[in-house]
């Protein structure tokens, strides 16, 4: 059943249309991946069907009765609060029966009411009526209900104290799910919901999806993800929308055979229109030479066959290719080993993070190392790169192993924010600024971007930039820390791809499941202070600790 229907719906931003006409039949039981490349405007979208962006044009008829809840890519919750105190606040209609229960419970306490018998029975009949409307609600199983979703998104009681100070940007927006999970919104819209969760939380954030009695919309550049919860991919690309049933996988073959398909057609009828051309050229020479009529109207009723075509828009166009960044990872023959680790010890203020660790990297290798948030993965990159000294424990270099170093937030870029990118790169490589506007262009950074400072840039803009600078410094020894972070799926793919041709070892630490099965051929877990290592791809690893999904 159809409970939204966008019609024709046009979004303008800063006098740019991000999309014209767009329109998108919503069903009630649909789960819908909305993809496309940064920028193309899946968050406006997501805040037009929200009810929190006014549209420049069209309509969002939403079937009446129907609830639509909105998780933002953003999410911040007020300081000093507690987990659970943000979690069980609740939903405005129970929120204002409560308020009207406490009113009415401080008015029977004052002597005016109590002291006049027909005021104190109007009160208590509102009373009455208000606990009826609070048990209608469900306002007595409200913290029961809480703790429920709690627990299947993964926190324990234990949890419930932490101040809402120290949860991370993803355990946050888990919490603002649950409150918006107690509304039961017959539309879920999720923006990005994964992003900064780790490997287990994406599980549970995963299973709560697929058990979501509503629709759900979610917005995630996580292919691992959308092929375990979505029934349809939304693809917003260039204006247009494109529906296609089915998980991310079968999109993404779907997309290639469909592209396939319409260059073959564009072929064939390309080679028949140059033949009616020429045939046209022909019959036209000869009407002149001859001063025959006939060959003059075989001419002039192949091209009115032409005309139609095009009028009719029968025209196949030729298949457009993305415009996709030039990452290029060279590398180079380096030495055998080319990290290694010996019995590595590490902790801070009397509280040990881990004891006594072991890893050998081979040239060659490409290894994916996982764990739980807090588990000290980058702090284990930063005695790689001697930023932390250990307890205890050696690390050693391969002596031919030049490291490039790629990092979660940026912090490769801290020194240069009020620089500009032509600044950076022709600092970390010498070059003609030609040659670093022409570099930097490859990027799919605007002409207008390279001279301007890099604290305005996006994340995805800083981490285009991160994997430039990366490649002009010709390293053998990657190690890259979240490297999908705040890119597209396409970037990705670019990513995967420069990756899978690169000379050299890599490291890389990741929650991206789709990015470890394409690209690590061993992982290795560091929990609970150890490290323990699985021949393979992610699904090796979820193969070898019993731990794989099951779909519903």
């Amino acid at each position: 059943m159809i409970i939204i229907n966008v019609d024709h719906l046009t979004i303008n931003h800063a006098g740019r249309d991000i999309f014209r006409d767009l329109s998108w039949a919503i069903d009630s039981r649909e789960r819908t991946g909305l993809v496309g490349p940064n920028g193309a405007g899946k968050s406006s979208l997501m805040r037009a069907l929200a009810g929190e962006h006014i549209p420049d044009g069209g309509t969002i008829n939403v079937q009446r009765g129907v609830r639509v809840g909105y998780l933002p890519q953003q999410v911040d919750l007020p300081a000093g609060g507690t987990l659970w105190n943000e979690a069980r606040q609740p939903p405005p209609e129970l929120a204002a029966v409560e308020a009207e229960l406490n009113r009415i419970e401080a008015s029977l306490a004052t002597p005016a009411v109590y002291g006049d018998e027909a005021r104190l029975n109007r009160a208590l009949t509102r009373q009455e009526q208000a606990l009826a409307e609070y048990e209608r609600l469900g306002g007595l199983r409200h913290d029961a209900r809480v703790r429920e979703l709690l627990a299947r998104l993964g926190f324990s009681p234990a949890d419930y104290d932490l101040p809402t100070d120290s949860l991370s940007g993803g355990q946050k927006k888990l919490v603002m799910l649950v409150r918006l999970a107690l509304e039961q919104p017959d539309v879920l819209l999720l923006d990005e919901p994964d992003n900064h969760l780790d490997l287990t939380a994406k599980r549970h954030l995963e299973a709560f999806i697929r058990a979501y009695p509503g629709a759900v919309i979610i917005v995630s550049h996580d292919r691992y993800l959308l092929d375990e919860v979505v029934t349809c991919i939304a693809e917003l690309e260039n204006g247009a929308l494109t529906l296609v049933p089915g998980d991310y996988s079968h999109y993404a073959l779907e997309v290639e055979n469909r592209r396939s398909r319409q260059q073959q057609m564009y072929t064939a009828q390309q080679k028949r229109i140059q033949q009616i051309e020429a045939n046209i050229k022909e019959w036209q020479e000869k009407a002149k030479a001859d001063l025959n009529e006939r060959y003059a109207r075989q001419a002039r009723s192949r091209q009115k066959m032409l005309d139609r075509m095009e009028s009719r828009g029968e025209i196949i166009e030729r298949v457009q290719e993305r415009k996709r960044m030039d990452l290029q990872l060279e590398g180079w023959r380096g030495s055998n080993k080319a990290l290694e680790i010996r019995e590595l010890t590490m902790g801070f203020d009397d509280e040990l993070l881990f004891l006594g660790l072991n890893l050998l990297v081979m040239h060659g290798e490409r290894v994916g190392l996982i764990g739980p948030n807090g588990a000290g993965k980058s702090v284990l990159f930063k005695l790689i790169l001697n930023q932390l000294e250990p307890l205890d424990g050696v690390i050693r270099i391969g002596p031919s192993s030049r490291i490039g170093y790629y990092s979660q937030e940026h912090q490769t870029l801290a020194g240069w924010l009020h620089r500009s990118p032509l600044e950076l790169v022709r600092d970390v490589k010498p070059m003609a600024e030609g040659d670093a506007v022409a570099f930097l262009l490859k990027f799919l950074f605007r002409y207008d971007q390279l001279r301007l400072p890099i604290n305005g840039f996006s994340g995805g803009e800083r981490s285009r930039l991160q994997l430039a600078c990366l490649m002009l410094q010709n390293p053998n020894l990657l190690l890259l820390d979240e490297p999908t972070n705040n890119l597209d799926i396409y970037a990705v793919e670019v990513l995967e791809s420069a990756l899978q041709d690169f000379e050299g070892a890599i490291l890389t630490i990741s929650h991206d499941r789709y990015f470890l099965d394409r690209v690590v051929d061993r992982v290795v877990e560091l929990d609970e202070g150890a490290l323990r290592a699985y021949p393979g791809g992610y699904t090796e690893y979820l193969q070898a600790t019993n731990r794989l999904p099951v779909k519903s």
